[in-house]
C-alpha cells in the first residue's frame, strides 16, 4: 500500500503534483490529482475508448462535490479558476492511499466526521465505480449528512478542451437509479447508475478551468464545462454509490465489482511473484499499459496521452508480460504485431484519428525480433516462434537486405542505412513542423547493434530449427557487420563509440544510444571496449532516473524540460533524461562487472531512487523523462510503459 498524509494532502503544491490512474484495459481510464484540481485536459473520471483501444473521446471531467450538513456546507472537491482555487475541498482531507486504488479520506473536525472516498476503472470496459461512505465508529449528526453530487461533463476528443457552445444537449433521461444522455452527436451515451435519493435538473455552465500543466507547456489552458443534474445522497443512510459507464448497470454492482478487481491486481503480484514493495508497484504499474487490441493485445506506450506505438511496445514486452509471468499476453501482443509487418517493417504507431497504420522507424521492427528472441528463451515455445514469427522475421531481413521505407537497407559494409532528408526514424524523433532536432540519418550506432542482434537471433533460430545453411548464412552477414562496426564506430579518441556514421563523417556526440551495443543479448564489442563503453556512458550520462540524451559537456546540453512546444521538442534529446535506457544500462553493468560491489552499489541506489519516485509524480508509476539537471525534475507523461517495463524487467533478474 502507498499511503499518504494530511501534510502532504492538504498542501495544493505537492497534492497537485501527485497523479492517480486508474485505468480499464480496453484503452479508457480516470486520472485526476490528489488533491482532486485537474491540471492538464486529460484528467477525467472516465475518458472511454470508443474503438478500443483508441477513439478516446473525454466523457466526464469531475464530480462537485458537497458535503451539506443542517446550515453548512463543506465542500470535498477543488478547482483552479483565473486568480482563485475554489473550493479547496483537499483542505479537508486527512489521507489519500492507493489501496490497491485511490482512497481518500476527509475529515470535518468541528463535527468529528470522517468521509472515505474511493474510485476504480472496471477491468475491460468502459466503467468507473465511485463510492463515498461516513467512516464507522465516530459520532451520529442528528442534522443528518447529505452528499451532492454535480457531474462536470465535457465530450471532447481527449486531446481537446471543451468550450462554451450551443452544441452540446443538456437533455437527460432518468429512471429510479440511473441517469443517462447523449449531449454529443455521434458519441457514446453516458450512464449515471446511482444509490441517490433524488437526482434535480440544472443545466448550467462552468466556465473557465484552469489547467497548471497545459499552461506550463504553452498551450490552450481554460476550459467551460457542462453541469446538466445533481445527485442527492444520504451519507447517514448507506453509501453514495456512482457508477459511471457507457452502459446500463445495477449500482448495487459495485461491491462485486470491487471485489473482482481487488483480487486481479492481488493475483497480478501472485503470479509474478511479487516480493518486494518496489516489485509490487510496478508489476500492477505494467498492468496498466497492457491493453486489448483486436484478438490480442498492445502496449499503450504512456498516460496521459500517447496511444499504442510499436517501438515502445517491443521494447517494453519482456517487462511488462515476461517478467510478470503473463505469456499468453506476449505471445498475444507478438501475433497481433506480426500481422502487420509490411514490406519488412512493423507499425510504429496506430493513429488515433484513423485505422491506418504509420510505418516510420528503423528500429521497432528490430526490437520486435529482440522481443521474439527474449520470448523464446523464456518460454521455450519454440514451436509458436518457428510457425508464427519465424517466417516474417525471414522477410523483414530479406526487406532489409534489399531496402525498403526512408531508404533503410543493408549497406556493403553489412552495416545499416537509415534515414532521408526531414526524416526521424530512430528513439530521438523529435520533430516540430519541418524542423527535425535529432536526424541522425546515416548508421545510428544502436541501429547497427540492433541490425548485429537480428542476424544473430536468425542464425540461432534457424539452426534450433534444423536449417544450417541458413544459419551460416544469417552467421556470415552478422560477422561481416561486426568487422565494420568495430573498424567505423570506435571513437578510439573519447574510448567510446560514435553516435552516427554518415555522409559527413562520424557524429561524436556523447549519448546513451551506444549502451545498447553493449547491453543487447548478442553484442559485437570486446570485453575491454565494452567496459569503456560503460565507463563513459557513467561518466557523463548517468543520473538515478536514467541516462542523458546527452553529455552535459555538451554546448547543445539541454539542463530543463520545460515551455513551449518548440522549446520542449528542441530539448527532448539534447540533455533530457530518459528512464529507459537504465534498463540497458544495468544490463551492461552486469556484463562488465558481474556480482562486483561496483555494481551492487549502483543497483541500490537506482531502486531506491525509482521507490522514491513511485510517490513522487504518478502515484505507483515511472515517468516518461526527467529533466538533465539537478533536481532532475520528472517531465513528459506521468506513466511511461517502457519505464516502468525496463526497470521491473532488471528487478526481477536482480535474484
Amino acid at each position: 500500500m502507498l499511503k499518504f498524509g494530511s501534510n502532504m494532502c492538504t498542501d495544493p503544491g505537492q497534492s497537485s503534483s501527485r497523479e492517480w490512474l486508474e485505468t480499464n484495459g480496453i484503452g479508457g481510464f480516470a486520472s485526476s490529482t490528489v488533491s482532486g484540481i485537474n491540471t492538464r485536459r486529460y484528467h477525467s473520471l472516465l475518458t472511454a475508448a470508443a474503438r478500443p483501444p483508441l477513439g478516446r473521446i473525454r466523457l466526464l471531467s469531475k464530480f462537485e462535490e458537497i458535503v451539506r450538513i443542517g446550515d453548512e456546507e463543506f465542500p470535498l472537491s477543488a478547482n483552479r479558476f483565473p486568480g482563485v482555487v475554489h473550493p479547496e475541498g483537499f483542505r479537508l482531507i486527512e489521507s489519500f492511499s492507493l489501496d490497491p486504488f485511490p482512497v481518500w479520506t476527509y475529515r470535518i473536525p468541528e463535527l468529528d466526521i470522517e468521509i472515505r472516498k474511493k474510485i476504480f476503472a472496471v477491468h475491460g470496459e468502459n466503467t468507473v465505480v465511485c463510492r463515498w461512505e461516513m467512516v464507522p465508529g465516530l459520532r451520529t449528526i442528528e442534522e443528518g449528512v447529505e452528499l451532492e453530487l454535480k457531474p462536470l461533463l465535457s465530450y471532447v476528443d481527449y486531446h481537446s478542451l471543451r468550450k462554451n457552445s450551443d452544441d452540446v444537449d443538456m437533455t437527460f433521461f432518468a429512471t429510479e437509479k440511473c441517469v443517462w444522455m447523449r449531449p454529443v452527436e455521434n458519441a457514446p451515451e453516458i450512464f449515471f447508475n446511482h444509490s441517490s435519493g433524488s437526482v434535480r435538473k440544472t443545466g448550467e455552465w462552468y466556465l473557465d478551468f484552469e489547467y497548471a500543466i497545459e499552461e506550463e507547456r504553452g498551450f490552450d489552458f481554460r476550459e467551460d464545462l457542462f453541469q446538466p443534474f445533481s445527485m442527492h445522497f444520504d451519507l447517514q443512510a448507506d453509501a453514495a454509490v456512482a457508477i459511471v459507464s457507457t452502459r446500463q448497470i445495477n449500482y448495487a454492482d459495485a461491491d462485486e465489482f470491487e471485489e473482482a478487481e481487488t483480487a486481479r491486481r492481488e493475483g497480478l503480484c501472485e503470479i509474478a511473484e511479487a516480493d518486494t514493495e518496489l516489485k509490487r508497484r510496478l508489476v500492477v504499474a505494467a498492468d496498466q499499459f497492457i491493453v486489448s487490441r483486436g484478438e490480442g493485445h498492445t502496449v499503450i506506450a504512456g498516460y496521459p496521452w500517447f496511444s499504442d506505438w510499436g517501438r515502445d511496445t517491443m521494447i517494453a514486452l519482456p517487462g511488462l508480460t515476461l517478467s510478470t509471468k503473463r505469456e499468453g499476453i506476449a505471445q498475444g501482443i507478438l501475433r497481433e504485431f506480426a500481422r502487420y509487418v509490411s514490406e519488412g517493417m512493423i507499425p510504429n504507431r496506430f493513429p488515433d484519428e484513423g485505422e491506418i497504420p504509420e510505418y516510420n522507424t528503423a528500429d521497432a521492427t528490430l526490437w520486435f525480433i529482440e522481443a521474439g528472441r527474449a520470448y523464446a528463451e523464456h518460454t521455450g515455445d519454440l514451436e509458436f516462434v518457428k510457425k508464427e514469427l519465424f517466417p516474417e522475421f525471414r522477410k523483414i531481413v530479406k526487406r532489409h537486405l534489399e531496402g525498403t521505407r526512408f531508404g533503410i537497407r543493408a549497406d556493403d559494409d553489412g552495416l545499416l542505412l537509415a534515414g532521408e532528408e526531414g526524416t526521424q526514424l530512430t528513439w530521438m524523433d523529435a520533430k516540430y513542423g519541418d524542423e527535425v532536432f535529432t536526424p541522425r540519418i546515416g548508421k545510428p550506432v544502436e541501429i547497427q547493434a540492433l541490425w548485429y542482434n537480428a542476424l544473430r537471433t536468425m542464425e540461432e533460430l534457424s539452426s534450433k530449427f534444423k536449417s544450417k545453411k541458413k544459419a551460416k548464412k544469417y552467421g556470415k552477414m552478422a560477422e561481416a557487420a561486426r568487422a565494420s562496426f568495430n573498424r567505423k564506430f570506435w571513437n578510439d579518441e573519447a574510448k567510446c563509440l560514435y553516435d552516427v556514421i554518415g555522409d559527413d563523417g562520424a557524429d561524436a556526440s556523447i549519448r546513451p544510444n551506444q549502451i545498447f551495443a553493449v547491453s543487447l543479448h548478442h553484442s559485437m564489442l570486446s570485453a575491454s571496449r565494452a567496459k569503456k563503453v560503460v565507463q563513459k556512458v557513467e561518466q557523463e550520462l548517468f543520473t538515478p532516473y536514467g541516462l542523458r540524451s546527452l553529455s552535459p559537456e555538451d554546448p547543445r546540453f539541454r539542463p530543463v524540460y520545460i515551455g513551449s512546444p518548440y522549446e520542449r521538442d528542441s530539448a527532448y534529446h539534447e540533455g533530457t533524461v530518459w528512464a529507459w535506457p537504465m534498463g540497458a544500462f544495468i544490463d551492461a553493468l552486469r556484463k562488465v562487472y558481474p556480482k562486483g560491489r561496483k555494481l551492487n552499489q549502483h543497483l541500490e541506489l537506482i531502486f531506491e531512487s525509482f521507490l522514491k519516485h513511485t510517490e513522487q509524480a504518478g502515484i505507483g508509476q515511472i515517468s516518461e523523462i526527467f529533466d538533465g539537471s539537478e533536481p532532475h525534475r520528472p517531465r513528459g507523461c506521468f506513466a511511461q510503459a517502457w519505464s516502468v517495463a525496463e526497470i521491473l524487467r532488471v528487478l526481477m533478474e536482480e535474484d
